[in-house]
């Protein structure tokens, strides 16, 4: 099935994928290899993620028991510390044309080009504005810079990259040259260059994004990456992953890369020797067996390549996106779906020790509730975010470093700052008179905002 109007007033449940949550295990049967530590099969994760398959609907007792299980992993894995990183987001650009019908973050890029008089909220932003950026929260004591931005045609890897678009007579590559818009992203190299102040971890180029700075050669994920590595690029985040099952994506984002392609690219990554997140987009129009299918494939890559440091599970914002305007979802994931996500993520992937819990998707006290279901990371201090504020999700766009102690003590675990590779790890104490980042690269505790 493609996407397109054919699919634009399908209700959520009801493509006809081939991947069904459907096995030939029990519930118990899967508890218990869980409990025991066991690797868990596809269908075992099935049958964990759904409660099991012999009934319809989540069941409330065997939820708790699975999470009670992860909580128990958790702690065997990385014991009662919660962890969080004081970051960054400098998001370059909403330009883009790849037509996700789950992001409301990207603008049509024809509406900045400099002929355009129309109004539009979207913007780009040049490397020496990206530097600004960066080197202001610098001062504040941040350690890392995350930048994730949409596919803006003028943005090439390099300049032999932009020469190489420029002389091309293929129609479609995506390009327009710079001069053409009302402002210059520059180059991928650019931005890396720009936003790779002092010492700060640079934290950018997902998989789809490498592939934009590529398209129209024969380059391999490895040059890519290697290029954007000697311009600063220290780690990759992981996401435009969504759902890693090709059924799904043609529904989703049929502009996007195909699944295998993203592996492609993370392993390429990792052979370079840059570290990584994997991500997991999750309660749209996939089902429980997409779902595990995807662990199953992020697990896989991690047995290859050892390089993920986290896995982010990431709740979908219907509100303000296209499948929902269109009829094609009328929500989002369940709280109970939420919690189990966290949980069978844990239990499924024993191989990344950490899981993480986004307070900007689900919000403070369900955030905290998911650090009981599996998860160990509270993500970071985000002193700015676009996403999914655009997308319609409720949450705040910054949290202090007193906020993160004070909520982490009151569930009885121990709020502790960390770097982006979990190497370097502080504990922090809650007593404290004043509570700040150190670990930043010009952070000496003073409070950030």
């Amino acid at each position: 099935m493609t996407a397109g109007s054919e699919v634009a007033n399908v209700p959520r449940g009801e493509f006809d994928f081939a991947y069904r949550p459907e096995t030939d295990q029990s519930f118990e049967n899967a508890l218990a290899k869980a409990r025991a530590g066991d690797r868990l099969s596809v269908d075992d994760g099935i049958e964990l993620l759904t409660t099991g398959t012999d009934s319809p609907g989540i069941d409330q007792k065997r939820k708790e028991l699975v999470l009670e299980a992860a909580d128990r992993r958790r702690a065997e894995v990385v014991g009662e510390e919660v962890t969080f990183v004081a970051n960054l987001n400098n998001n370059v650009t909403t330009a883009c044309n790849t037509g996700c019908l789950f992001c409301n973050f990207k603008d049509r890029s024809e509406q900045f080009l400099d002929d355009n008089d129309d109004d539009h909220p979207g913007f780009t932003k040049t490397p020496a504005e990206s530097r600004d950026i960066v080197a202001d929260a610098l001062d504040l004591g941040i350690y890392e810079v995350t930048s994730v931005s949409g596919l803006h045609p003028a943005l090439a890897l390099d300049e032999e990259h932009r020469e190489i678009l420029e002389t091309s007579d293929r129609g479609d590559l995506n390009y327009k040259p710079p001069e053409r818009y009302e402002k210059d992203p520059g180059t991928y190299v650019e931005q890396m260059e720009a936003m790779s102040v002092g010492d700060i971890h640079l934290h950018s180029m997902t998989p789809e994004e490498a592939y934009h700075g590529r398209r129209g050669t024969d380059w391999s994920y490895e040059e890519v990456y290697g290029r954007l590595q000697d311009a600063g690029l220290d780690t990759v985040p992981g996401t435009a992953a969504e759902i890693l099952v090709d059924e799904v994506r043609e529904v989703i984002c049929p502009g996007k890369i195909r699944s295998d392609e993203w592996v492609e690219a993370m392993e390429a990554a990792a052979t370079v020797g840059l570290g990584m997140t994997a991500t997991i987009m999750y309660g749209h129009v996939e089902n429980e067996a997409h779902r595990i299918e995807h662990l199953r494939k992020v697990r896989a890559l991690q047995d290859r390549t050892g390089a993920i440091t986290e896995f982010v599970p990431l709740s979908f914002m219907h509100t303000n996106t296209p499948l929902f305007e269109r009829g094609m979802v009328d929500s989002g994931a369940s709280t109970a779906e939420d919690e189990l996500m966290i949980a069978v993520s844990r239990l499924f992937l024993d191989n990344i020790d950490h899981i993480q819990s986004s307070w900007v998707k689900y919000g403070d006290a369900q955030g905290l509730k998911m650090l009981s279901c599996g998860a160990d990371d509270f993500m970071g201090t985000i002193l700015s975010e676009e996403i999914t504020k655009r997308a319609g999700g409720d949450f705040g766009e910054y949290r202090s470093f007193e906020e993160y102690a004070e909520m982490i003590s009151a569930i009885g675990r121990r709020p502790v700052e960390r770097s982006t590779d979990y190497r370097q790890r502080r504990p922090i104490d809650p007593e404290a008179d004043t509570i700040g980042p150190e670990l930043g690269p010009k952070a000496d505790g003073t409070p950030l905002l």
